[in-house]
């Protein structure tokens, strides 16, 4: 029996899952902690899952799952939606990689530069991680500055020059990171969120090359970050003649088909993209202000190029799902149905937290809903509602294994996998969803007082 979890729990989690365990137990000998993302890690072990469709996914033992991973937030759509399938077999057929320009790597980024406000140009990339170590590296070049300044708890992939200070703890003073250098760290300034004054001052102090910051927030709004914040973020980096990075990886079409910068009506220098740009396959994009990005030109004005190669970059199978799933979210009709489930699922899993006089809060915006555990502040009144006045060390915290643990194996006996302490909904997520998980969170909490780990 794992340490982790109390036997009665995890016996039954076992029983329930013993494909699972099996698979894992094999994982284990193949990779590091037996996963390949460390999000995907659960003790004693985590289900493996065989197939998806819509909001639900089929684990290798057959039992059915309401998704709120969403394929890491990729998966807007739902899972395997019809016009995604087809556009991808049909590209498949002609063709996965050309080595070569193809006629989709314009469409998909005409699509681009028709939704996103900041986008003149586009490069496409691999994923998030690529899309902002290629703004950082663009923006160095064009300023001829090296220091960099983020917020604290916002997540700009794990490449070395921005992951530090991405997670909790953020009151020790010091964000070292293993395998990081001191001299990377030392071009790295690192920031409260939502404080324009402590911003200001750093900017005056280390002339940064530029400003990154996470659309809604660390964590798709773990700590929310809105739009009074981001036009002034915008006006305070225009004035100081700074480059200012929207990190739309998570937002992108998810919060509106123009991201949180059309949402917010502010205009970023350059924005990064990934998850549902390329429709749930791998890829990502730099798109930005066509000064900036002619640093990735042969000849340009900056006399320094950027290099730039990349074996799967605009790669054919990526633009199909890509075009296909940017179609359908330009309607607008995807966001709003996410929005909208994810707001009834912060309501009414309240409203079971109240009901067994439970120390929980459910919280966030757009299409997320974070879990709050050992609660003790004030009940939401409306869906505005952001506990501890939004305070980074209340909200963005280390959650105790044990009770993370526990949590993710009550809801998964009861068919809801939430993506940690976490939940992106989708256009696919149905009323018969959000009574489910409400119903799962009722018996989770019974559950976790059981084991002595909730009140």
């Amino acid at each position: 029996m794992s340490q982790v979890v109390s036997s009665a729990l995890e016996q039954e989690y076992r029983d329930a899952f013993p494909e699972s365990a099996k698979h894992f137990q094999q994982g284990r000998e193949t990779f590091p902690s037996g996963v390949t993302h460390d999000a995907r890690y659960l003790e004693p072990f985590p289900v493996y899952v065989h197939s998806a469709a819509g909001s639900r996914k089929q684990t290798v033992e057959g039992r059915e799952l309401v998704d709120y991973w969403m394929g890491h937030g990729s998966m807007l759509l739902g899972h395997s939606h019809p016009a995604v399938v087809a556009a991808v077999q049909k590209q498949a057929a002609l063709g996965t990689h050309y080595g070569a320009c193809h006629e989709s790597e314009m469409r998909w980024a005409e699509w681009v530069i028709k939704l996103v406000p900041s986008a003149q140009r586009v490069r496409f990339v691999n994923s998030g991680t690529e899309a902002t170590l290629m703004a950082l590296r663009v923006s160095r070049i064009v300023s001829g500055k090296t220091k960099v300044i983020k917020f604290a708890g916002h997540f700009h992939g794990w490449h070395d020059g921005l992951i530090p200070g991405a997670d909790a703890p953020h009151d020790t003073g010091s964000y070292a990171m293993p395998g990081v250098t001191d001299s990377v760290m030392g071009d790295l300034v690192i920031v409260p969120p939502n404080n324009l004054a402590a911003l200001e001052q750093a900017i005056d102090e280390h002339d940064p090359a530029c400003v990154f910051v996470e659309a809604t927030g660390g964590h798709f709004g773990a700590v929310p970050v809105r739009g009074e914040f981001l036009r002034g973020l915008r006006e305070l980096t225009e004035r100081k003649g700074v480059i200012l990075v929207c990190d739309e990886v998570i937002t992108g079409f998810r919060v509106h088909p123009s991201g949180a910068q059309g949402y917010y009506e502010f205009v970023p220098d350059l924005t990064t993209m990934a998850k549902i740009l390329a429709g749930g396959l791998p890829g990502g994009a730099l798109a930005g202000r066509a000064d900036l990005m002619a640093a990735l030109e042969f000849d340009n004005p900056h006399g320094k190029k950027m290099k730039h190669p990349g074996t799967f970059n605009g790669n054919p199978l990526s633009a199909a799902a890509g075009i296909a799933a940017l179609e359908i979210v330009s309607t607008g009709e995807p966001c709003t149905h996410a929005n909208e489930v994810a707001r009834r699922l912060r309501t009414e899993i309240n409203e079971v937290f109240a009901r067994k006089n439970a120390p929980w809060v459910a919280y966030g915006e757009f299409s997320a809903v974070n879990i709050l555990p050992n609660y003790t502040g004030p009940r939401p009144e409306s869906d505005d509602f952001i506990p501890h006045d939004n305070q980074l060390e209340k909200l963005d915290i280390s959650f105790d294994r044990r009770l993370s643990s526990a949590f993710r194996m009550a809801l998964l006996l009861n068919g809801v996998d939430f993506f940690g302490w976490k939940a992106m909904t989708s256009a696919a997520h149905s009323d018969e969803d959000i009574q489910q998980t409400v119903a799962a969170f009722d018996h989770m909490i019974d559950r976790l007082r059981d084991e002595g780990l909730s009140e």
